[in-house]
């Protein structure tokens, strides 16, 4: 990789190289338009075209039956927390969320505001190192909220939870697009752009058509889902450059296969780093479970904080970015989303071989 280093930052997160190139060479003008995409206007047929073709690729790997509305917004996960129970927790005003991290949790911070909410599960009591395998769900509830992959704690939903006829969402920020699911069994999905799907700024949602029957035209214009599926998500100007950057995503993704091919991938990367984990005699620790180990953020440890200190600084020094844990833990992590090469992890793995023999 030469002129780049290996990238395992959780977010805003590396980009496929080929995307990142496309976009460079036509940065300044796009073909046929004589004009940067950073320049264009949002209600011209270029704009149309990419925004058009976006929905189309991610409908085509995901599979999204024709009663779901795509949206590209902004404000990122954190603005879903409040505008999901804002729309759709009405008319119960009662919602059940299972906590499995601290994503989640600012999720029920919110969503307490505009009723009241029953936590199904939590795997708080363990530090958040499981998925839980029960949860119980309320009467009446009008969705059940999870998130379905957590870069903190590295842990990730091999299956989402069973809900019967409940809407489920989703809160899919850091596994959009790593494998296919089946998206009939949501009400609603909604992920930031910046760990898999494109730069930093564009929040995507899937929205069931039904759900939108709840979304009272007494909200705040720009908060209502309603106005933006009415509007193809340009009711203002949307994030023109993270659309086109998805797009590219997209078409990228399609080339390599598909989301089939692309979960094969993540898995071979994911069981390199978590084999150099397991094979350490315990000197790197995991901090998940292993029936709830996450494919896109690997966290762990070492025996000693100040070994942990020691490998961080190393790692930078021979080109390994973002290896540190979350401030609010500590420890090590590996975000190894969609972007990340086979070779960048083949050679982190190499390197913490390395580390540990030097310094077990």
């Amino acid at each position: 990789m030469k002129d780049r280093i290996y990238n395992f930052n959780a977010g805003p997160a590396v980009l496929p190289e080929e995307v990142l190139k496309e976009a460079q060479e036509n940065l300044f003008s796009l073909p046929g338009v004589g004009m940067s995409v950073l320049e264009i206007s949002h209600r011209s047929k270029t704009f149309d075209a990419i925004i058009d073709e976006a929905k189309e690729n991610l409908k085509s790997l995901l599979s999204i039956p024709d009663n779901y509305h795509l949206l590209f917004l902004q404000g990122g996960a954190s603005t879903q927390f409040a505008m999901v129970p804002m729309n759709i927790m009405p008319p119960n005003n009662n919602a059940d969320y299972i906590v499995t991290g601290s994503w989640s949790k600012k999720a029920v911070k919110e969503a307490k505001r505009f009723g009241t909410v029953n936590i199904a599960a939590s795997s708080e009591e363990t530090k958040f190192d499981r998925i839980p395998n029960e949860y119980k769900l309320s009467k009446d509830t009008s969705f059940v909220h999870f998130t379905s992959n957590n870069t903190i704690y590295g842990t990730e939903w091999l299956k989402e939870p069973e809900v019967g006829n409940i809407p489920l969402v989703c809160d899919a920020s850091s596994d959009i697009l790593h494998k296919k699911i089946d998206v009939s069994k949501y009400g609603l999905i909604y992920a930031g752009a910046q760990k898999n799907m494109g730069p930093s700024g564009v929040t995507f949602v899937i929205i069931r058509d039904d759900l939108l029957e709840r979304c009272s035209d007494s909200l705040i214009t720009m908060l209502n889902y309603k106005t933006h599926t009415e509007n193809n998500s340009m009711y203002n100007t949307p994030p023109v450059f993270g659309v086109y950057m998805i797009n590219l995503v997209t078409k990228w993704l399609k080339k390599l296969g598909g989301l089939d091919a692309m979960y094969k991938l993540n898995r071979e990367k994911a069981e390199i780093i978590y084999n150099c984990i397991d094979s350490s005699n315990g000197y790197f620790k995991g901090h998940a479970q292993k029936d709830s180990r996450s494919i896109m953020n690997v966290t762990f440890n070492l025996t000693t904080e100040d070994l942990e200190k020691k490998l961080i600084n190393e790692a930078t020094s021979n080109g390994f970015s973002g290896i540190k844990g979350h401030r609010s833990i500590g420890g090590l992590r590996a975000s190894i989303y969609n972007a990340c090469p086979k070779v960048a992890v083949e050679e982190l793995a190499k390197f913490m071989k390395d580390f540990q023999k030097k310094n077990g």
